[in-house]
């Protein structure tokens, strides 16, 4: 279970916090700390938790001007917020309605399965925010389109929770093998012993490996 600590969202304060004991702990993070810059992983607050797991499906694989027409496409199909669609109003489409928008067949069910979901109150995302990390990944599985890294993503970028630590996320992997500098890519053994500085800020020291992959010299993703 996650200590309150755990369930607070980042704040400038936190971050500022999270970056001095990193920086204490770890020289080779503190290195890239220094060279990045302030970590600005603060959770997103627009909208309601259902439209960025809703948007969060819309966005699977596809480039971000592409992802976001479609995305537009679907708020003024459903009506109101993009942020913040109904679900009922989801459910009350067809198929062909929401493949209108552009979304593949795969993404309509999962966007279904979504708000049936809701609507049923089998995910009770109004309970979310006093949930641990770990409860909060259960409950969002079992959703069509869900897998273990879009829970992390939405626990780090909705919820702000400070140590999550996406052990496939190939960004993180490469950013880790980076800094410090491991012949291999890491896997999800070596990366979590790697990250055993890291806590309890694994969201913030993800975030750093994401980043230093931006630096000019890095050679990019």
């Amino acid at each position: 279970m996650s200590s309150p600590a755990g369930l607070a969202p980042l704040t400038p304060a936190r971050l500022e916090a999270a970056q001095a004991e990193l920086s204490a702990r770890d020289a080779k993070l503190a290195a890239v700390i220094e060279q990045v810059g302030p970590c600005t992983l603060l959770p997103r607050t627009e909208g309601t938790h259902f439209g960025h797991l809703a948007r969060n499906i819309i966005y699977q694989q596809l480039s971000g001007s592409a992802a976001a027409t479609i995305h537009a496409r679907f708020g003024a199909l459903v009506g109101g917020d993009a942020q913040a669609p109904d679900p009922v109003a989801i459910l009350a489409l067809g198929e062909d309605a929401l493949r209108g928008c552009g979304l593949s067949l795969a993404k309509v069910r999962a966007v279904q399965d979504l708000a049936r979901h809701v609507v049923e109150d089998r995910l009770p995302l109004h309970a979310l925010d006093g949930m641990s990390d770990d409860e909060i990944i259960a409950a969002l599985v079992p959703v069509r389109g869900i897998g273990p890294w879009t829970a992390q993503m939405f626990l780090m970028f909705r919820l702000g929770r400070p140590d999550v630590l996406p052990v496939l996320d190939l960004g993180v992997r490469k950013g880790a093998q980076r800094i410090y500098r491991t012949r291999a890519l890491p896997d999800a053994t070596r990366l979590t012993k790697i990250a055993r500085n890291w806590r309890p800020w694994a969201s913030v020291a993800s975030w750093y490996c994401w980043r230093v992959l931006d630096l000019e010299d890095a050679g990019g993703w």
